[in-house]
């Protein structure tokens, strides 16, 4: 059956090619929600490859698998996959790509466990540094000030955000309100799943170029993405300022590690704004992103439908 092995071709030339054609494009910086979109489709195009390929090898290699898969479909629809004619590559085949599934599920867990001890301490260290009064009942504030010399800011929970004294003092007119819409804009866009499952696909797969690549994609473009959300309220000015004035002192603005290379770049984009795209041009290029999906789904039922015809 060739059906699997196209399937896995396929697969392997979208991990390989669309990270080299994203880099190519400057677009995305443009369109970060956008980009974000087709980022998702591609990998779940590559993704939803190996769960057919899997599903059409295991039922070639197994009677149990096949029966439910292939339990509603007419008979000439399952001789046109020729399932009793394959050797045993279909069942290791199966067990490989089921064992890869296994290690996403994994290491997706691992990474969400991760991230909420690290939310954990976090509430343990804002008691430590913001003590309740005797008396004083616990409240979801949606902004806690707490002393400190370094300007910093952070967002705790969904309605949280953590700012120091340092960077109240400034943060100057609307820039402490952009500040909030920013992290607003993480925490409606549920940009913590995104960031989990593209770490989970990293971690779990480093050879992988689409995965790695997916993973430093989406750091980068939620935070474009949020300072756009920002803007629209207050003024790309406003946020702007409110970026140099959190991280000026922490040398970003010149030589500095990667993950802080990333701010001038971001105010270099909001104070020399390129133009977007127009709404049709946005809806033709998030139509053609949402049919990536479909090529698997195409590839493994042409010869059903072939029978059917």
């Amino acid at each position: 059956m060739m059906v699997p092995l196209a399937l896995m071709v396929l697969g392997v030339l979208a991990a390989a090619m669309a990270p080299r054609l994203m880099a190519r494009s400057d677009w995305p910086d443009r369109e970060p929600v956008l980009a974000l979109w087709v980022w998702q489709c591609v990998v779940a195009g590559v993704l939803l490859c190996c769960v057919l390929a899997m599903s059409l090898s295991a039922s070639a290699a197994w009677e149990a698998v096949r029966s439910p898969v292939f339990g509603l479909a007419p008979r000439v629809v399952v001789e046109a996959y020729a399932l009793q004619g394959h050797g045993p590559w279909a069942g290791v085949l199966a067990l490989l790509l089921a064992c890869g599934g296994a290690w996403t599920a994994v290491t997706l867990t691992r990474e969400v466990r991760a991230a909420r001890a690290r939310r954990r301490q976090r509430r343990v260290e804002l008691l430590r540094r913001a003590p309740l009064l005797p008396g004083e009942e616990p409240r979801a504030e949606r902004l806690v000030v707490l002393e400190g010399d370094r300007p910093e800011a952070w967002w705790l929970a969904h309605s949280q955000l953590v700012v120091t004294t340092s960077a109240l003092r400034r943060l100057k007119g609307s820039q402490l309100d952009a500040l909030i819409a920013h992290e607003q804009g993480h925490a409606r866009a549920r940009h913590d799943l995104l960031l989990y499952s593209a770490s989970a696909l990293a971690v779990g797969f480093p050879q992988i170029p689409v995965f790695a690549a997916f993973r430093d994609q989406v750091h980068r473009l939620v935070e474009l993405a949020a300072d756009d959300v920002a803007s629209r309220r207050f003024g790309r000015l406003t946020i702007a300022l409110a970026l140099v004035e959190l991280n000026e002192d922490r040398g970003v603005f010149g030589p500095c590690p990667t993950q802080l290379a990333q701010v001038p770049q971001r105010v270099d984009r909001l104070l020399s704004p390129a133009p977007r795209f127009t709404p049709g041009r946005r809806l033709r290029m998030t139509a053609v992103a949402t049919l990536v999906p479909a090529v698997p789904l195409l590839v493994a039922f042409i010869p059903g439908l072939r029978a059917l015809t």
